[in-house]
């Protein structure tokens, strides 16, 4: 294929709520350009983006997918992005490569849920926007409506390039404001008739024109001068102040189309490539060391991995975007994280799982290459004049989770090696290897990813696996002191096992009074590194137990700790005073102190009014004003306690304090009754105790499993 220089090389990604039209508009982009000669649909299976079964079985994306076109000497790079929040990593990433995001609106339903939630990422990377409102040939199309629902989302900024003469299932006509002009299209939409401006919309068209002027000059003082001088801005003139305003993240250019129809498709094309910024014109990338390396093709080579794709019958797939210089198939590179050497084997343009081989690729493209051996997303490779690492992307954390196994235990190990490779290919999916809980638990972004997760190892991977709900790290602890005595005592033939342990336990708190029962020879403090500390007082006199035998009786206190009596969780602040004891002088041994030790802290913990503890997380919930009824008392249905209330724009902002038992329940309620709409952020927050009445079937469920 042709090669493009860095200033013919348009990045751009398609974002938007399911069903806005992503899909179909990428479509419709390649079929312009002649890339393909017929346009596939979601409903046939046959879209160039939405290749994977899991995508063709759902009927939304899944993933990001890499297109291009070829437009009138420039090439489009495309990026197609899934609308659910669920696969926000994708989108994340696609943004990031990205140099100008294309927002598709639904006509029908303006800024829908899921929208703001992009919208935020947009924003945080500063990046170039156009606004594409789609679906206006649909019978509930309101064109005003979604603008001001723009308006209100994206701000000021929103400025109508173009509006429709009409909408609905006559739409055929649109009036570009840029151009002064309107385009006719036919039933089958592609290239539209050019006519003047009807004199019944010269009018509105007149006053919108204006308003685009005065928007494209407020952002330079040249072009302000020439507006005061001369009363308006030509084409060109308008054209520089809108991508002035697109790059200073001011002005956020409306366009109109049916994509469905091919309508509207080959206009914003033009745009794209007279005016939407190149990756030349993008600010400069940043290394983690702070040096900046700006988009040239004469400067060093470096690539910046976004996106890691395992393919059935092909293995490892690296997307990168080439930041500098120029790269060559047969290159060797440096692995600015790892340290090690790569060799870059082959180049491709991809076209969802069409690959186009090509030699060279310059500073601002994007392709992908194969089996790279240890190079992840968020790696830089570079060669020896590569000045760092790349800035990483920050994914989101995880909001929620569930325990995985493999129904055939045989394969465990398997299991292992496939989550950490599709770890690999989506860091918003986290694998944990719970020692505590004694599970594997899976991490992600809702009950969706997760699920999508589970059918991948299933069909791909040919895994059979179950979820299971994801146990809850409880702690234990003590209301009040307890004493008691333990003997340990076995004869078995030959030497036997003695030993008498004295104990005291009391709740263990910072700055509590020294132990005053007996005198305290020696003390030891032990942070634990579950949280919470072992405070272990030596106060045996007279040589009642051997000092040697102290640790042991220590060890055995741990051991019982790290499985708790009441439910076998973690034990914590807990103050254990050895006040006495006896020893024999043949069968006392470690094993025996120990032994004695565990089992004296044993009948002390349950004397001493045994607490269970859960963790419990500080929510911050921002949703729009008229949910705030249902959203209160979906809240108090899982133990959530209010901590405070506040007002962001036209959102409420509620803080909250919900038990992990119960969170995982309330995201998916949450994002029921709010339609996705409401963001809501997690943290740990402390261990309280648990109502009496829980901490007692708890206690009794743990009792069954030890009989079982």
């Amino acid at each position: 294929m042709k090669a493009y220089d860095e200033k013919h090389v348009k990045n751009i990604v398609l974002l938007g709520a399911p069903k806005s039209g992503k899909t179909t508009l990428s479509e419709t982009m390649l079929f312009e350009a002649g890339i393909i000669n017929k346009r596939g649909t979601i409903e046939e299976n046959s879209t160039i983006s939405d290749y994977h079964d899991i995508e063709h079985e759902r009927g939304n994306s899944v993933y990001a997918t890499l297109l291009h076109t070829e437009w009138k000497d420039y090439k489009i790079n495309i990026i197609d992005t899934p609308g659910l929040e669920d696969f926000i990593g994708e989108v994340i990433a696609a943004i990031r490569v990205s140099d100008t995001a294309v927002m598709l609106l639904n006509a029908q339903y303006g800024v829908e849920a899921g929208t703001e939630l992009i919208w935020d990422y947009v924003d945080k990377y500063r990046k170039p926007t156009l606004l594409a409102v789609n679906q206006l040939d649909a019978e509930l199309a309101n064109f005003n409506k979604t603008v001001e629902d723009a308006a209100r989302v994206f701000g000021h900024g929103v400025t109508i390039v173009q509006y429709p003469v009409s909408t609905g299932p006559g739409f055929n006509a649109i009036i570009d404001l840029l151009k002064m002009t309107l385009y006719r299209f036919s039933e089958t939409g592609g290239k539209p008739e050019k006519l003047p401006i009807p004199d019944e919309e010269k009018a509105r068209a007149a006053q919108l024109h204006n308003e685009l002027v005065e928007k494209a000059a407020e952002n330079d003082d040249a072009l302000m001068e020439l507006y005061f001088e001369k009363g308006s801005l030509d084409e060109d003139e308008l054209r520089k102040g809108i991508k002035i305003g697109m790059l200073q993240h001011q002005v956020f250019p409306v366009f109109c189309l049916s994509a469905k129809k091919d309508m509207g498709s080959g206009r914003l094309m033009g745009f794209i490539d007279n005016v939407a910024p190149s990756a030349r014109e993008m600010p400069a990338e940043l290394t983690t060391g702070k040096k900046s390396v700006p988009c040239d093709p004469a400067g060093p080579t470096g690539i910046f991995v976004f996106k890691t794709l395992q393919e059935p019958h092909i293995g490892r797939l690296s997307f990168f975007k080439v930041v500098s210089g120029e790269i060559k198939a047969g290159m060797e590179l440096i692995n600015e994280n790892t340290n090690s050497a790569e060799r870059i084997s082959q180049l491709f343009i991809a076209d969802g799982k069409n690959r186009n081989a090509v030699e060279r690729l310059q500073a601002g493209d994007i392709g992908c290459t194969l089996k790279l051996k240890n190079t992840l997303t968020n790696h830089t490779l570079g060669d020896k004049n590569f000045p760092g690492e790349i800035t990483p992307i920050v994914f989101p954390a995880p909001k929620v989770r569930v325990a995985i196994e493999a129904k055939n235990k045989g394969d465990d190990e398997k299991l292992s090696e496939v989550l950490a490779e599709i770890h690999m290919e989506d860091p918003t999916l986290s694998v944990e290897f719970n020692r505590e809980l004694k599970q594997v638990i899976l991490h992600g972004q809702g009950e969706l990813h997760l699920q999508v997760t589970k059918w991948r190892l299933e069909n791909i991977y040919k895994m059979q696996v179950a979820f299971l709900p994801a146990r809850i790290p409880y702690r234990e602890t003590i209301q009040k002191p307890a004493l008691a005595t333990w003997r340990h005592k076995k004869q078995s033939g030959g030497a036997g096992q003695f030993a008498e342990v004295f104990m005291e336990i009391e709740p263990w708190y910072e700055g509590m009074p020294p132990y005053k029962a007996h005198p305290v020879r020696e003390t030891e403090e032990i942070d634990l590194s579950w949280g919470g500390k072992l405070v272990f007082n030596n106060c045996i006199v007279g040589g009642a137990i051997d000092n040697r035998f102290l640790p042991s009786i220590l060890k055995g206190v741990m051991e019982k700790m790290e499985e708790g009596p009441l439910t076998g969780s973690y034990v914590r602040d807990i103050r254990v005073s050895i006040y006495d004891g006896k020893m024999h002088p043949v069968d006392s041994n470690d094993i025996s102190f120990k032994i004695a030790g565990m089992m004296a802290f044993r009948e002390a913990f349950h004397q001493a009014a045994p607490q269970l503890l859960e963790p419990v997380f500080d929510l911050e919930l921002v949703a729009p004003d008229v949910m705030m009824g249902d959203i209160m008392s979906e809240l108090q249905s899982h133990r959530s306690i209010i901590t405070g209330m506040d007002t962001l724009n036209s959102n409420q902002v509620i803080k909250a304090r919900t038990p992990q038992a119960e969170i995982d329940k309330l995201f998916a309620g949450l994002r029921n009754i709010t339609q996705g709409k409401a963001k809501l952020t997690t943290q740990f927050a402390a261990y309280v105790p648990v109502p009496a009445d829980l901490q007692k079937k708890l206690s009794e469920n743990y009792k069954e499993e030890l009989t079982v």
